[in-house]
């Protein structure tokens, strides 16, 4: 069965892909979830249409997502995790502590999936995240882990 996913799936495709699936997974999954539509002509017609719009208003924006990008890269953040004698962290790190430290500390919403840590931080230390704001906008963003 042929779908239009509406939504990047990892190992499956990307937004606005026509991809091929069995029927189970999309009729009991992805189509009901919102993940994906039918891909029959008029969908495709309108997928065309949508392409369109969502180029020119990512177009529109690229500016303001560069600007947020340049925003944190220049600032290192700092989040505060609980360690043990050995200088070790409880757990470790996500990106959705990093995504509070920027909203706390430079006042910029980012969404937790745009983030990605590439190393596990399990460890005091300094480390590098990215920051994935559009396909083409994206970049590196400095943290500190220290010691609460």
């Amino acid at each position: 069965m042929e779908i239009i996913l509406l939504s990047d799936i990892e190992k499956l495709g990307d937004k606005h892909e026509i991809v091929t699936v069995k029927p189970g997974y999309a009729r009991n999954f992805l189509i009901p979830q919102g993940h994906a539509i039918v891909a029959n002509v008029s969908n495709r017609r309108s997928l065309a249409h949508l392409i369109r719009q969502e180029d020119a208003a990512a177009a529109k924006h690229m500016g303001e997502y560069q600007d947020i990008l340049t925003k944190v890269q220049a600032v290192t953040l700092k989040i505060g995790a609980k360690t043990g004698t050995s200088g070790k962290i409880f757990g470790s790190v996500n990106n959705v502590q990093i995504a509070a430290a920027i909203k706390d500390q430079i006042g910029i919403d980012i969404e937790r999936k745009r983030i990605s840590i590439p190393v596990e931080v399990k460890e005091l230390g300094e480390y590098e995240a990215i920051i994935e704001l559009h396909k083409q906008v994206k970049g590196p963003v400095k943290f500190v882990v220290v010691s609460e």
